[in-house]
């Protein structure tokens, strides 16, 4: 909860989801844990609003933001899912891929470029939607009866906590719409063409609104016995990403921000003018502010893991009990002493978007130990960085001079200290990491009919923020990332579809 004068974080709570990862590559979460989680996350932080005696009635309005790309599929005569949540960085969608390049002349990835502005990938909502409709017969038979509504997660809980199977309305914001490769992010509407390709129902599909308008009022969840937070209108609703660009005041030409959570996403705003990319980067909508508002587009590079590989290390190798142990380990040497780690779990995304691609760990000897490992996993977020950086650079001819950071990971000062390093750039971070819940409390306070937010660059408040210089010379930080893109290229080519792994 956010104050919608100074953007001051009043009060916050948040709960870790279970990952669920049923086979090799595929990972899954239940949807209904995260509308638990949302419901829990309500309620605790309006408790905690009532005992700093700040009156929960002054609550205006509800802005989602949800991981873009996870798919769900339910039924809207019971409510229920109809199957785990396939998440973005699922790799269960391979095979899909291939069968579908095998229709495009030339097997050409990049066919709907300029439609959706993105490369045919396992990541993108399609291919996982396709999956679900050739491997469910409960899903198959309920679009045959007309039962399925498919969304993103901010479908699904939109849906849900406005009034679910009593009309509840299934809508997504062009954000999260973008993200589907069905979408044309010209016209801004489903696109009849690529719903016949991937051979999806248009009529499962949800409206498409902006990221900034009155979708509903919140009901009182039935399994409870009150909603702290029932008929405060949700009127915000953009992708986490877009959100995080929203809550950096990124709205000029040219401003950019990563984000570091389980993956890296680096967007740079290019306005009103859709930019495609020459270097392996995705043209994505930014924010559409209000239904007569025009929609504003970025580039984008995504990198499928970063804070997931600090969860590695923790959760599969048990080096630490902890994500702050995994710092320590690094702080310890401060050196990777020639170790690199691609941690190419689910292939690469941007710029090399190479779905063959696993991880590996490199230029091990005898003196390696497991702080040099916890070094170059750190290393590895920031390297895989500076490829994005570097083609953006190239797509938008102007270099950025110092780049703002915010997500979980960068409470990591040794983290941030090595990407200035790297990108021998500053790395500017403000003193409140959560931007991404910021933009969408932005978004839903300045929708017509609560208007209690201004989006006026004049009136918003400047952030306090950490500044990280470059400490180490430019030549050594070329030739560490030398190396680093050395190690890249001795990841690839690792799993064939053919492989009995994926049988």
């Amino acid at each position: 909860v956010f104050n919608a004068e100074t953007a001051e974080l009043l009060s916050h709570h948040q709960v870790e989801i279970k990952q669920e990862f049923p086979r090799e590559g595929w990972v899954e979460q239940d949807p209904k844990e995260i509308l638990n989680s949302v419901y829990e996350c309500v309620e605790r932080t309006c408790e905690k609003m009532n005992e700093l005696n700040i009156d929960i009635a002054n609550i205006r309005a509800i802005g989602v933001t949800n991981q873009r790309e996870t798919t769900v599929v339910w039924d809207k005569t019971t409510g229920e899912p109809l199957y785990n949540a396939i998440v973005w960085l699922d790799l269960r969608t391979q095979s899909t891929v291939e069968r579908l390049l095998k229709r495009i002349p030339g097997k050409n990835k990049t066919f709907s470029k300029f439609k959706t502005g993105l490369p045919l990938s396992t990541y993108f909502s399609a291919v996982k939607l396709r999956w679900l409709l050739d491997n469910v017969e409960e899903i198959r038979k309920a679009v045959e009866d007309g039962r399925a509504m498919f969304g993103t997660i901010d479908s699904w809980l939109i849906w849900v906590c406005i009034c679910g199977t009593n009309g509840g309305v299934h809508c997504t914001d062009v954000t999260n719409a973008s993200r589907t490769m069905l979408f044309n992010i010209h016209s801004l509407e489903w696109d009849p063409e690529l719903c016949k390709f991937f051979d999806i129902p248009m009529e499962i599909l949800p409206s498409v609104r902006s990221s900034s308008e009155i979708y509903g009022v919140m009901k009182i969840c039935p399994s409870r016995e009150s909603g702290a937070l029932t008929g405060v209108p949700i009127s915000g609703c953009l992708g986490d990403q877009h959100a995080a660009l929203v809550g950096q005041m990124c709205f000029q030409d040219g401003q950019a921000k990563n984000t570091y959570g389980t993956g890296c996403f680096l967007l740079c705003n290019t306005g009103q003018k859709s930019v495609f990319s020459e270097h392996g980067l995705i043209t994505t909508i930014a924010y559409k502010m209000g239904k007569d508002k025009p929609a504003f587009y970025a580039l984008e590079g995504s990198v499928a893991i970063a804070g997931a590989v600090v969860r590695w290390l923790r959760d599969n190798l048990g080096i630490a009990k902890t994500s702050a142990e995994v710092e320590k380990l690094a702080a310890e040497v401060g050196t990777s002493y020639g170790c690199y780690f691609v941690p190419a779990f689910s292939g690469l995304y941007a710029p090399y978007w190479e779905p063959s691609a696993r991880g590996i760990i490199c230029g091990l000897t005898q003196f390696t130990n497991k702080n040099h490992i916890a070094f170059a996993a750190l290393e590895a977020v920031c390297f895989q960085t500076r490829e994005i950086l570097d083609a953006m650079n190239k797509d938008c001819g102007i270099p950025l001079n110092q780049l703002q950071v915010d997500g979980g990971m960068t409470n990591n000062k040794i983290l941030m200290q090595l990407q200035s390093d790297i990108l021998c750039i500053p790395v500017v971070k403000p003193s409140m990491p959560e931007t991404t819940a910021l933009g969408a409390a932005m978004a839903a306070g300045a929708a017509e009919g609560v208007e209690v937010w201004s989006l006026n660059p004049g009136d918003l408040t400047a952030v306090t923020c950490e500044r990280f210089e470059p400490q180490i010379n430019p030549e050594e930080s070329e030739y560490r990332y030398a190396r680093w893109k050395k190690a890249v290229m001795k990841s690839m080519g690792w799993e064939s579809s053919e492989g009995p792994s994926n049988g």
